[in-house]
């Protein structure tokens, strides 16, 4: 049957490479929300003369980014593996977020350039504007986070609600460029403030494009020691040597382990197999688990 090809024994994984237990509802409300508003956001900086509510409204369309692809992960990786996809489809999030990433880049470099402008040519900024706006968008973006928190248990979703903390930030650093702007008339705090809204698009995008890439790469996730990985494999009883040792991630926490496993006695293998997965699991996080026993015979059967 083609499905046992794709089928996970307990004892291969404990995660399947296509999940069905998430419900997108909430990220679905958390990206309709920012992208509408980041649109607004985005007209009434250029009414305004704001360039502090526009890089607001950059910094909410890099989230509003995120959380697309936290719900398009949820959605794609409900689909079984294919033929084609024998790990599934869960890698296109990686590929989406280093596009995205790079996208965004380009934004960051933009706004800066609009904001160092403005310190040589001010320009009169609605500050009144700019607070009714900004208030609106920091209400909004508690909704959010408001949204996100009924579905927290789920990996992608906390993701999503970091990026939405990040936005609070960006809110008030617009609306209190208007308020000073209002109050004060003391224009320059608008590309100011700008400024230090970039310094958050940057560091979430910066995030974005190493994790990417790192998964792209199929680079040992950082979380994982490798050579203390393969330390504990060879310390296991009866082990002679390990090697053809390899660690990446399929999709952002889902990591995969292959490796050859030399033997003093084959006979022990499957309880040995057994302890190695479950030390693996418990201690490094690793699930999916694919070790090749050799015996003595073999390796000097395989050299020539």
């Amino acid at each position: 049957m083609k499905e046992d090809l794709h089928a996970h024994d307990p004892t291969d994984a404990l995660e399947t490479h296509a999940t069905g237990h998430t419900s997108p509802r909430a990220l679905s409300w958390a990206v309709a929300l920012t992208l509408t508003f980041a649109a607004v956001e985005f007209h009434f900086g250029i009414v305004s003369e704001s360039i502090a509510l526009v890089a607001d409204a950059g910094h909410m369309l890099t989230d509003s980014l995120a959380l697309f692809l936290a719900l398009s992960a949820q959605i794609i990786s409900r689909r079984p593996p294919t033929g084609r996809s024998s790990y599934g489809h869960g890698r296109i999030e990686a590929l989406a977020a280093f596009v995205n990433g790079l996208i965004m880049l380009g934004i960051v470099v933009w706004i800066a350039s609009e904001a160092m402008g403005r310190f040589f040519s001010p320009r009169q900024v609605m500050g009144e504007l700019v607070m009714v706006v900004a208030a609106i968008g920091l209400v909004i973006n508690v909704v959010i986070a408001g949204v996100l928190s009924r579905d927290a248990s789920n990996l992608n979703t906390r993701a999503a609600l970091v990026h939405v903390m990040g936005d609070l930030l960006g809110s008030v650093a617009a609306l209190l460029s208007g308020a000073i702007i209002y109050l004060t008339n003391w224009f320059p705090i608008d590309p100011l403030l700008s400024l230090f809204v970039c310094g958050l698009i940057l560091r979430s995008t910066i995030r974005i494009l190493r994790m990417s890439y790192r998964i792209l790469m199929e680079h040992v996730p950082e979380q994982v020691d490798f050579y203390r990985v393969g330390a504990e494999l060879s310390a296991m009883p009866g082990v002679t040597r390990v090697h053809n040792l390899h660690i990446w991630e399929l999709r952002p926490g889902h990591i995969a382990l292959t490796g050859h496993v030399e033997l003093e006695d084959i006979g022990s293998w499957p309880s040995l197999l057994e302890d190695m997965i479950r030390m693996l699991r418990d201690q490094h996080g690793i699930d999916h688990v694919t070790l090749q026993p050799e015996s003595p015979v073999q390796r000097g059967s395989l050299r020539y």
